[in-house]
């Protein structure tokens, strides 16, 4: 069940994930650890991105990897090769501990002729883990209502400031025989536009609903 806010409207449910795809690498004892992370939509999609990486760097003795999907609660890892738990259970308790969902990381490790240990395995594919999250940042995606409004030229400025009033997105405005604009709200909001307008023109402005889409926000 959603929240509800003092006003009785939900509270939309915001999916966060990574911002960007990145790759950053650090040494830890004479091995390179370089830790990839992207945003994803599927397993499909994880799964490319972790045949790319083996592909990309087949040279190397480990590419670990880790993923998570919202869908399902979809969660899972590989040592490839590492000792068991040293390596794909660290860099998915990772994943887990950033907040992020539909995320993966592969970290492709190049041995530096240095055994680390158990412990020295955890930290440092924990840390390359971490920095290819932080290093590609977080980016929150929701839901929107996106409608197409016909109004007056004279109602067209008091519009404007009500759709600011409600934190509706004004995304185009074509200037005509009277106004159109097109505008977004959360979906868990979407009623407000269609109030709104019928409240600001007395009942005479159009409303339609064109669709729903996902948008993002980067949170920095």
């Amino acid at each position: 069940m959603k929240k509800k806010d003092s006003n009785d409207i939900a509270v939309p449910q915001k999916r966060i994930t990574l911002a960007s795809a990145v790759s950053v690498e650090m040494e830890e004892r004479k091995s390179i650890f370089i830790g990839h992370a992207t945003p994803i939509s599927s397993e499909d999609e994880a799964r490319a991105f972790i045949e790319a990486k083996k592909k990309e760097y087949h040279d190397a003795r480990h590419n670990v990897y880790a993923y998570m999907l919202s869908e399902n609660g979809i969660a899972r890892y590989s040592d490839d090769g590492e000792p068991q738990g040293t390596a794909g259970m660290p860099v998915l308790n990772v994943l887990k501990m950033s907040g992020a969902t539909d995320l993966c990381v592969v970290v492709t490790r190049y041995f530096g002729g240095i055994l680390l240990g158990a412990g020295g395995l955890v930290r440092a594919y924990s840390a390359s883990a971490k920095q290819a999250i932080d290093a590609a940042g977080f980016a929150s995606f929701e839901d929107y209502a996106v409608y197409k409004i016909d109004v007056t030229y004279s109602d067209y400025q008091r519009l404007t400031v009500a759709l600011g009033r409600i934190n509706a997105e004004e995304d185009h405005v074509d200037f005509g025989e009277g106004v159109t604009v097109i505008a977004a709200i959360e979906k868990a909001r979407m009623e407000l536009i269609p109030t709104t307008v019928s409240e600001l023109t007395y009942g005479k402005g159009g409303v339609e609903l064109l669709g729903f889409e996902e948008r993002a926000s980067r949170i920095e």
